[in-house]
């Protein structure tokens, strides 16, 4: 495993699954950005200056400690996650977190490049500031309710065809509003998705030892939560990776403080957010469609949006109606009912945890940049907002093809169809056109010349003469249409190559790490595929890059 090359965020095309021009910004010219952001995430000088803030303002080390080490303990962690939360209580211990849906066997691969960036940047942290100590901590965001977002897997077929496997509780499509689904309890229609994972993955002598992993980690009666872990503490059981699930009743009650702010002071976070909002789409985008009020009710098994009315509070889409005063009794006495939203949820967990850092991909890069004052106005300090390493994994068949075909693996990401049309004009080295128009002209010339004889000799031979130019033109023209055919097979054949290619490097038209699953390359290369990458996946280049296996 070798890096090949390197591409610009900024070079990559929109048709394949581009970054946002804030981003792009925010990776190769921050300044044009600083004013939205804390810290520049590239000065190491930074880190100090977030860790004195924290000291200054954090207070739950040993509530959240004795808590996590519950959580981990039932998620069956390994004896490396105890040992970095045996460090976390000591006061020089600091987070680096990450986070993502609970997705089915890992989610898109942007999931372990997430987990691999935060593992590796304690590590240089570790290097860098040895008077302190870094854990890597995975928040797991099971409180979403969109049940669609978490219950398919992308692969890659025995035909090299992108295809997504989707799960369904009890066989069937899921309900409008299903909770939180990190608490969703796997049932047996587990079967026959695993079923459809196995045939889908090509025969390999791994594949018996990654379909016995899923097996155990998903498994009937186990949670989307737990089944999540499990299978990320197969990968990373030696890397002290701590899991956190903010849906628990003693991390609600450490949070009531800032539900009860947030509804007290309704809705000036929200005002905040837009404000922020109006100065960034001036040169870019809005990421947070802010709501009025930034929580969620957890309410008859569903999780709610609460909406402002004229005098009270609705939950979305149901007849339930609450008035303020009953909203702000529930944060105080019983906050285990409310839920943050994407705005709130950063701020949540920056109260229940000491971050130095956030390990961010290109989206929550910006929504971070709406934040700024929002953390301001908590009296939070904003962590450093780290991107994530990004990368595109290149297999030896696809080299070949791409060396075939004389194609460097960039111009796949930027000009697409002009490979394609690189690749028909290789293959298609005799002109089919130009070879029948000059035999034609060259007939016509011949047919010229023989008139003059013939019609010396007999000029009834005219007639024949013109009848056997009009045969052989008809021949011709059946041996043109053959000899395309001919070429168009050889066409599709090299189409055909070039576009499975396409189809593992760009997936669905779009970047491999936001659409295949893990479990591919698991299958191909073995389960220490993960330990391979983390010694490959650079996470201080800040540019796309592409690793060859």
């Amino acid at each position: 495993m070798e890096t090949l090359s390197w591409l610009n965020y900024g070079d990559l095309s929109p048709s394949s699954g581009g970054f946002s021009k804030l981003f792009v910004d925010y990776v190769g010219d921050f300044q044009k950005v600083q004013q939205y952001f804390e810290h520049d995430f590239r000065s190491r000088q930074n880190f100090p200056k977030q860790i004195a803030r924290i000291q200054s303002h954090y207070r739950h080390r040993s509530a959240l400690v004795e808590t996590l080490k519950d959580q981990n303990r039932r998620f069956g962690c390994p004896e490396s996650t105890f040992a970095s939360l045996d460090l976390l209580a000591d006061e020089k211990t600091f987070a680096v977190v990450t986070g993502q849906q609970v997705g089915m066997l890992g989610g898109p691969l942007y999931t372990v490049y997430k987990t691999l960036t935060a593992i590796s940047l304690c590590r240089q942290l570790r290097q860098a500031f040895p008077e302190y100590n870094f854990v890597p901590v995975f928040w797991l965001e099971g409180e979403d309710h969109d049940f669609e977002e978490v219950n398919k897997v992308g692969l890659l077929n025995q035909e090299n065809i992108f295809v997504k496997i989707e799960y369904l509780l009890s066989g069937k499509p899921a309900e409008k509003n299903m909770g939180a689904v990190g608490e969703l309890i796997l049932d047996g229609s587990l079967q026959a998705f695993l079923e459809e994972v196995s045939k889908c993955l090509h025969n390999s002598e791994f594949k018996p030892a990654v379909l016995e992993m899923l097996q155990q980690s998903y498994n009937h009666g186990a949670t989307f939560n737990s089944a999540f872990v499990k299978l990320m503490n197969t990968m990373f059981r030696d890397d002290g990776l701590v899991y956190i699930s903010v849906n628990d009743k003693r991390f609600k009650q450490l949070l009531s403080p800032v539900f009860q702010k947030e509804l007290q002071a309704f809705p000036r976070v929200s005002q905040l957010i837009i404000q922020r909002s109006a100065e960034l789409e001036d040169r870019y985008h809005a990421q947070i469609k802010t709501k009025a009020l930034n929580l969620f009710l957890f309410h008859k098994g569903g999780r709610y949006v609460i909406e402002p009315r004229e005098h009270d509070f609705s939950l979305k889409g149901t007849r339930h109606f609450l008035s303020k005063d009953e909203l702000l009794k529930i944060a105080t006495e019983t906050p285990e009912l409310l839920s943050p939203n994407v705005a709130l949820r950063p701020i949540c967990q920056d109260t229940l945890l000491p971050t130095v850092a956030y390990v961010a991909g290109p989206s929550e890069v910006a929504y971070f940049a709406q934040l700024r004052t929002v953390y301001q106005f908590f009296d939070l300090p904003m962590p450093v907002i780290y991107p994530r390493s990004s990368a595109t994994l290149l297999e030896g068949r696809s080299e070949k093809i791409l060396e075939k075909f004389e194609i460097d693996i960039n111009e796949l990401f930027t000009h697409r169809e002009e490979v394609q049309r690189k690749v028909v004009e290789m293959v298609s080295e005799v002109k089919i056109d130009e070879m029948f128009s000059g035999a034609s002209q060259r007939l016509t010339e011949l047919m010229n010349e023989m008139k003059f004889g013939l019609n010396y000799i007999d000029a009834t031979l005219m007639g024949p003469l013109e009848a056997t130019r009009e045969k052989i033109d008809s021949h011709l023209a059946q041996l043109k249409e053959k000899v395309q055919v001919a070429q168009e097979r050889k066409h599709e054949v090299a189409l055909r190559q070039i576009n499975k290619t396409a189809n593992t490097l760009l997936p669905n038209g779009s970047l491999q790490e936001r659409e295949l699953n893990i479990t591919y390359f698991l299958n191909k290369y073995g389960m220490g595929f993960p330990r391979s990458l983390m010694e490959t996946l650079a996470i201080d280049k800040f540019q796309h890059q592409i690793i060859r296996l």
